[in-house]
């Protein structure tokens, strides 16, 4: 005679409920378990002050669990924004020149971060044959309020303003703007979004303002007069 195969046991709700009593330390082992089970507790219509707080507890588990989430794809995107920055930084320090300078920040700007409008102005009463030329006077007719403070300003911005900063072309285009004095007058640094909320006043300003702190470091190493450069 050959062997019958087993056919597998079909549990039913009698038999995991004798399993249970016959194991009482299950979920001793198995906790992860507990807060999937639902057991009521009700008199009536009355909800039990246990079930209330299981109910209670399983709500901000979950709530937890999404908080750790968003905090992980911050961490992990300050981590490629500082690899960014870092490397944004190094070909700063390694520039032989002015046009090494421009050409960094534009680059970085534009390619690594994926910034669609980008604005280097540097101030200068005298020209350099590597673009545009604007005074202090000129910048200060222009976009005065902009330049007061020294601090990182977000938002939207005039039309003049704009224009200003990256061309009537471009101006058109861009829904809102973050702009950034360098220290000592020797210029600013504008980028821009066709998004009206993505630059907003709430908007945290640390990397922009570190990348123009940086350039403001730099830049004196480079015979003036400046040139502004966009």
């Amino acid at each position: 005679m050959t062997d019958q195969p087993q056919q597998p046991t079909t549990l039913d709700a009698d038999a995991v409920a004798a399993y249970l009593r016959a194991h009482p330390e299950f979920f001793v082992d198995h906790d992860e378990l507990i807060p999937e089970l639902r057991i009521p507790h009700a008199r009536g219509d009355a909800v039990s002050l246990v079930e209330r707080q299981v109910k209670l507890l399983r709500e901000r588990n979950i709530e937890m669990r999404h908080r750790l989430g968003q905090l992980m794809d911050v961490a992990r995107d300050n981590d490629r924004l500082f690899d960014k920055t870092r490397r944004l930084v190094l070909d700063l320090l390694d520039a032989g020149s002015l046009e090494e300078v421009v050409g960094a920040i534009d680059d970085s700007l534009r390619h690594e971060f994926q910034v669609p409008f980008v604005s280097l102005i540097l101030f200068s009463d005298t020209g350099l044959p590597v673009g545009r030329s604007v005074t202090p006077a000129e910048a200060q007719q222009a976009i005065g309020g902009l330049l007061a403070g020294g601090k990182t300003l977000c938002g939207v911005l005039r039309p003049h303003e704009l224009a200003f900063l990256f061309g009537k072309e471009d101006s058109a285009s861009i829904g809102s703007a973050a702009v950034v004095s360098l220290n000592q007058q020797q210029g600013l640094l504008a980028i821009g979004s066709p998004d009206p909320q993505h630059y907003k006043s709430s908007l945290g300003t640390l990397f922009l303002s570190y990348v123009a702190e940086v350039l403001s470091r730099v830049l004196p190493r480079f015979h003036t007069p400046l040139r502004s450069v966009r």
